[in-house]
């Protein structure tokens, strides 16, 4: 893949060079991301933040990581705040917020939204999730956070096990997620979920096809044994077309610290793409698992910030130039990690 000026839509673009390519660059991010060293390499570049679905870590991470390389970012947080209500297409947006932006970052409800955008913006557009579609900057800081938590255990991503749990039909970034790990070798999957929320037969079919193996159960307990990964998924009840709908699959599968100890390795590594559902009658992940070494839930958020700083650095083609304007910071930056 040429970055330099590329869109970023899809996990279907990259290749497992570029993945690492990307996790390199991110390794060089961690100074700056700590706050021991800052950088101005994007000094005068605005970021168009456009956010028409709710978010929390995405959006603000992807500020922190322009902000983090010396880039200003605008905001658009609510569709009923911009003109799309008033009947104005997404190429129109498009062309308009171009103008105003050096790069975008855009989150929509619907599905191949955020393609359709690009092809009217003049400057590249990362897609921060595309309704049930797609999110691959989730992604990519999920397999970044995979490769660090298992290089800590002496193993590598080829040859791994991961279970995914929860909502799969829905669940944008297990469908990127599970695709982006596919460029690696011999991986087995295990894919818990209700039938009726199942991964999309298309991409299991993909990860067949690319000669890994993938067992769909509904048995939440045995389908978590002997895994390196599990990576859990709440009920995306902003997909079904009512709550009482969702209601019927909360809950359904929890993962707690005696459910763990029962059936996972000692050093599997706990998961999640954040939000998780605390109320009770979700509680997909529980409280009890805070303290536990193998969480990786807020490592994996922190990497988030890594990640997007790689992925503007070489969209924005900066990467030769950041320690060219990078210095010593000037407060207290003492941090807990």
């Amino acid at each position: 893949m040429q970055f330099p000026g590329s869109h970023i839509l899809s996990v279907s673009q990259f290749e497992r060079t570029d993945v690492e390519k990307i996790f390199d660059v991110a390794d060089g991010m961690r100074p700056f991301a700590h706050r021991e060293r800052m950088t101005k390499v994007l000094d005068g570049a605005i970021l168009g933040n456009m956010f028409f679905e709710p978010s929390t870590r995405t959006r603000v991470s992807f500020g922190c990581a322009f902000n983090l390389l010396g880039g200003e970012v605008r905001e658009t947080t609510d569709i009923k705040a911009s003109s799309l209500t008033k009947g104005e297409s997404l190429y129109d947006t498009g062309r308009v917020m171009s103008g105003y932006s050096d790069i975008i970052v855009m989150r929509h409800p619907q599905a191949g939204s955020v393609a359709e955008f690009s092809r009217a913006s003049r400057v590249p557009v990362f897609n921060a999730g595309d309704g049930p579609n797609e999110h691959p900057s989730q992604a990519l800081l999920d397999l970044y956070t995979i490769k660090k938590e298992l290089v800590s255990r002496d193993q590598g991503i080829d040859g791994m096990h991961i279970a995914m749990v929860g909502d799969l039909k829905h669940g944008r970034t297990v469908h990127s997620l599970s695709q982006l790990i596919s460029l690696y070798k011999k991986i087995r999957f295990t894919l818990i979920s209700p039938k009726e929320l199942r991964m999309p037969e298309d991409i299991v079919e993909e990860l067949r096809k690319r000669e890994h193996q993938v067992v769909e159960t509904e048995d939440m307990e045995h389908g978590l044994e002997a895994n390196d990964i599990v990576y859990l998924t709440r009920i995306q009840e902003e997909r079904f077309a009512t709550k009482l709908e969702a209601d019927i699959y909360r809950g359904r599968f929890r993962l707690n610290q005696a459910i763990y100890t029962r059936y996972c390795r000692p050093n599997t590594v706990i998961m999640h793409p954040l939000p998780r559902d605390s109320r009770d009658d979700a509680n997909e992940l529980d409280n009890d698992l805070n303290q536990h070494p193998s969480l990786a839930i807020f490592r994996q958020t922190d990497n988030g910030v890594l990640v997007r700083m790689a992925l503007f650095a070489l969209t924005l083609d900066v990467t030769d130039q950041v320690e060219k304007s990078a210095r010593a910071v000037n407060w207290y930056t003492e941090r807990r990690f």
